[in-house]
Order: C-alpha cells, then structure tokens, then sequence
C-alpha cells in the first residue's frame, strides 16, 4: 500500500501563489507515476498535471499550461505543484494520485492511490 498526504492549500487572492506538497510512504516503488487532479463543487474529478518518476516526461490540463509546474523529490518521496497567477476557476480539492505503471494517464480509473485532497480557494 502506499498512503498520500497533501499539504499546502489554503486562501489566496487571484494572481497569487500557492506550493502544494504531497508525501509519499509505504510501497513508494509503486509511484511510478504520480499526478494532481483536482475536483470542484458539482463537477468531475480532472487531471491537473502528471509526471513520471524520472521527472523527464510530464502532461499538464490546458487550463493550467503556463502557470503551474509539476515536479518531484524521489529522495524524500515527495510530489509537488507550484502553482502561479491562480484564478478563481482554480477553486478546488486538490488530489494527489499514484500509480505503478510507468505511463502517465489523464484518467481517475488509472491510478490506485489517493490522498484524502487539500482545498485550494482563489478570491477575485
């Protein structure tokens, strides 16, 4: 098993900044890929951005192209997204998710570890 805990959400103006951090213990070997999605009120679950272990192969949502960056600590088993000039519309729950295949996928069904979310709120 392999247990995933957020941190790092909170209030932030629009234009601002946020750090998000997941951490990784358990069967880490089996973070082969690992990716944010994120979940608004009323609406599906959504890929974010994903990365592969060796950091060399990454996939972001368009709507966050440009802005937030994926990246990861293998050494402290640790997962980030740095998240710059946030919206409004990037209101959301944010996840954490694992898988043990080596490919990334944008889809839910994919991935066999969660995290429990951390809450990201952008104001206008």
């Amino acid at each position: 098993q392999v247990q995933l805990i957020e941190s790092g959400g909170g209030l932030v103006q629009a234009g601002g900044s946020l750090r998000l951090s997941c951490a990784a213990s358990g069967r880490t070997f089996s973070t082969s890929a690992m990716a944010w999605f994120r979940q608004a009120p009323g609406k599906e679950r959504d890929l974010v951005a994903a990365i592969l272990r060796s950091g060399g192969s990454t996939s972001y949502a368009d709507s966050v192209k440009g802005r937030f960056t994926i990246s990861r600590d293998n050494a402290k088993n640790t997962l980030y997204l740095q998240m710059d000039s946030l919206k409004p519309e990037d209101t959301a729950v944010y996840y954490c998710a694992a898988r043990q295949v080596s490919w990334l996928s944008r889809f839910t069904r994919d991935y066999s570890y969660w995290g429990q979310g951390t809450q990201v709120t952008v104001s206008s």
